[in-house]
């Protein structure tokens, strides 16, 4: 039994929860814009009731329409349209549209007025001339076009006399795309025209080599209109062999010198006339001086070779296309202690300084940098006290910043989210229209003072409508007005005719159909009888009622209406 008992709750708590009603999710801005009838501002997708938390918001419904949150109105009228013809008799109209939770725009004469107008544009020389054709889009190949326009000349509300387009478009002729040329890769390098670097006669003789390239990769058109561009650059580069080593330099025979003591480090010395070989001196391994540099015996010890550099490499391929961001690429060349060498036995000395030049490739182009996004920022606090609103995070494009051409981050730099308060925002009271004036009646008489020349006074009321959730009551304090009068509704009196009322507006306003507009002859009563203020404090007089006023037959035997029919009516929007 106890188990039927918690089935039953459960069942009823069930129906309970699916027959709760949930308004429809619904796009949100936060502004209305009554002129317009536009949402402004995208919030996001959020219920419906909670987006009109805030009577300043809006929302667009599943059809597409801007609803907006607060209460019922109406936008402003729109400007009048042009007249409906081009020449002759037409009509105007304009327009506007309701608004607000609840409004209601069914009455065609509510939202549409239509007034008659005569269309100016009999004789207008609408379109202009044909201006010259643009350029082809293409420059070359198939599928180009070419445009011209003209411009309709005539006054603003006669375009419509333009009739047919205002651009067109014709194909342009063909022309072959010119073939621009392409270097093919670099040949090898060649051998180099000498095995040694010269320097015998005073002038330094270095070998070289050289590798060559061709434009062939395509090779330029000569036969299309626009011929192809040739390879910039040059075909052959030339290169300095300075790697090799010098040609050897044979010793000569020197005068010999006067007798005298001989001294050296090394080998045997005499005291001996001597003689050098220094006209020239062997150099780079060339063959000493034959013969005897003393005429007598000669000291013959091994003494030690020092070595030589050899001329420096050329310079090596930089380790980089471009210069990466917090690295500079290098290149190096090389020298070798070959010029001679050091001799091992006895050892003579090695060469001074250093084998390899590294120097900065600073002449390349800086590496292009793609932009990277950073972290999102934490999201921004709910902007509003009441309503929903819209939180914001950013992130910038800075990890690494985009340098040399490089491309910006992809992406948004904003995201969004919707918060909610759940709180409704303050409603404003706003009046009401005033009530019709009440009767005029006497304070202190009995009785009707209708068509007497008694005054009396009568009052209208008005009430501070829709204010809720501790919104702002009305501006003014004045709930009741009141004014002094005299009743004369339905009252005989004379009268006297006074020009025409203003014309109506063609009703109905649209369809097509019969519609006409008409006006009333004035016949203004004669209140000369009747005093002009009323009571101790001499206020104003006010006439309540309409009365039965005479004017007799109308001047010239005219009528009293006239009506006239509103032509080339638009079918209803």
């Amino acid at each position: 039994m106890e188990v039927l008992t918690a089935l039953r709750v459960l069942l009823v708590v069930v129906l309970l929860l699916v027959s709760v009603e949930h308004s429809e999710c619904v796009r949100c801005f936060a502004r209305f814009n009554p002129t317009l009838a536009q949402c402004e501002e995208e919030l996001g997708e959020v219920d419906e009731d909670d987006c009109c938390l805030n009577p300043q918001y809006s929302y667009q419904a599943t059809d597409g329409a801007c609803q907006s949150c607060g209460l019922p109105g109406w936008s402003p009228w729109s400007p009048w349209s042009q007249c409906s013809v081009l020449c002759g008799d037409g009509v105007t109209q304009r327009s506007r549209t309701c608004f607000g939770i609840g409004a209601s725009c069914e009455k065609i004469t509510d939202r549409l007025e239509t007034q008659p107008c005569t269309g100016t544009c009999c004789n207008v020389e609408a379109w202009g001339s044909w201006l010259s054709w643009s350029s082809c889009s293409v420059t070359c190949g198939g599928g180009g076009v070419r445009k011209r326009q003209r411009v309709c000349s005539g006054p603003p509300e006669c375009h419509l006399a333009c009739s047919g387009p205002s651009e067109e478009t014709d194909k342009c002729p063909t022309y072959t795309c010119p073939v621009h040329g392409s270097w093919s890769s670099w040949s090898g390098w060649s051998q180099c025209s000498g095995s040694c670097i010269n320097d015998q006669s005073g002038d330094l003789i270095v070998p070289s080599r050289e590798r060559s390239r061709s434009c062939s990769n395509p090779a330029p058109s000569d036969d299309t209109v626009v011929p192809g561009n040739r390879c910039p650059g040059d075909g052959v580069q030339v290169q300095d062999c300075s790697e090799l080593r010098n040609c050897p330099v044979d010793g000569s025979w020197g005068a010999w010198s006067l007798p005298g003591p001989c001294s050296v480090s090394c080998g045997e010395g005499l005291q001996l006339s001597t003689r050098l070989c220094d006209r020239p001196a062997p150099k780079y391994g060339g063959r000493f001086c034959d013969g005897p540099s003393t005429r007598s015996s000669v000291c013959q010890s091994p003494c030690p070779v020092d070595g030589f550099w050899s001329g420096w490499s050329a310079w090596g391929e930089c380790s980089s296309s471009c210069i990466p961001q917090g690295q500079t690429p290098v290149r190096t060349r090389h020298r070798s202690c070959t010029n001679p060498a050091p001799s091992s036995s006895p050892p003579g000395r090695g060469c001074q300084g250093d084998a390899r030049q590294i120097e900065n490739c600073n002449h390349l182009p800086h590496c292009t940098v793609d932009g990277g996004w950073g972290s999102w920022s934490s999201f921004s606090s709910c902007p509003v006290t009441c309503g929903v609103g819209r939180q914001v995070s950013i992130r910038r494009c800075d990890s690494p910043a985009p340098q040399h051409g490089g491309r910006p981050c992809p992406g948004e730099d904003r995201q969004t989210r919707i918060c909610n308060t759940n709180v409704h925002c303050p409603v404003d009271g706003v009046w009401s229209e005033w009530s019709p004036w009440n009767e005029c009646t006497h304070p202190f008489r009995k009785g009707t003072i209708r068509c007497l020349q008694v005054g009396g006074s009568q009052t209208r009321e008005r009430q501070c409508l829709h204010r809720a959730h501790n919104g702002s009551i009305c501006s003014g304090d004045a709930l009741t007005e009141r004014q002094v009068c005299y009743d004369v509704n339905k009252c005989y009196m004379k009268g006297n005719w006074e020009g025409w009322e203003p014309w109506s507006l063609c009703n109905p306003p649209c369809g097509g159909g019969r519609s006409q507009r008409f006006r009333r002859r004035k016949c203004k009563p004669d209140y000369s009888n009747y005093n002009p203020t009323i009571g101790r404090q001499r206020e104003p007089a006010t006439f309540f009622g309409t009365p039965t006023a005479d004017c007799g037959s109308p001047p010239e035997g005219g009528k009293k209406l006239e009506i006239e029919p509103c032509v080339n009516v638009p079918t209803c929007p």
